[in-house]
């Protein structure tokens, strides 16, 4: 069975890493953006970090501007903006493509693993989304492609995508899934 340990990604200065340097680990790998309703997520992602990263827990932030151009800038500005703003720590990696053609492998490997996990439509941001997405794609819900930043895949200690969290899934219900992998 294939494992994400097979690839190998950009550090945000352009140099490759392994994701083999991430075994025995749990990881959460999220596309981010700096310009998003959803980026004060980037707090609650450190609170995670924070929380569990004694425990063997890693974030793997690839910022994307996909999503109506809302990562602009450079690898560097995205970095100082999200230590500015929201105190992140966490390796954050190369702007990368997340759909398409020119995908990164890696999102093209966790998009064959697990599909379109689904809205929390009690979401405020829920009813805009759909409604983008909608017009683009009226049977978007229907294929594995990234929807929108803060897409989130949870990989066990052996490299495995166990589960796909969309934006709009509350923090506390990846928390749970975070801590089950890490008793495991």
């Amino acid at each position: 069975m294939k494992t994400i340990y097979e690839f190998t990604v950009k550090d945000r200065k352009g140099n490759p890493v392994s994701l083999k340097e991430y075994a025995n680990e749990v990881l959460l790998i999220v596309n981010t953006a700096t310009k998003c309703g959803f980026t004060p997520t980037y707090a609650d992602l450190e609170k995670l970090y924070e929380k569990y990263h004694a425990q063997g827990f890693e974030i793997l932030d690839f910022p994307c501007n996909q999503f109506a151009q809302q990562a602009p800038g450079t690898d560097e500005s995205i970095h100082q903006f999200c230590k500015l703003n929201y105190g992140t720590k966490f390796p954050q990696f190369k702007k990368i493509k997340v759909n398409g053609d020119d995908a990164e492998p890696l999102y093209k490997f966790l998009k064959e693993q697990k599909g379109f996990a689904g809205w929390d439509e009690t979401h405020p941001i829920y009813p805009v989304l759909d409604k983008i997405l909608s017009k683009e794609d009226p049977d978007y819900k229907n294929k594995p492609d990234i929807k929108w930043n803060f897409t989130k895949f949870l990989i066990n200690k052996k490299g495995q995508v166990v589960k796909r969290f969309e934006p709009t899934e509350k923090i506390e219900h990846v928390a749970a899934e975070i801590e089950k992998l890490l008793k495991e």
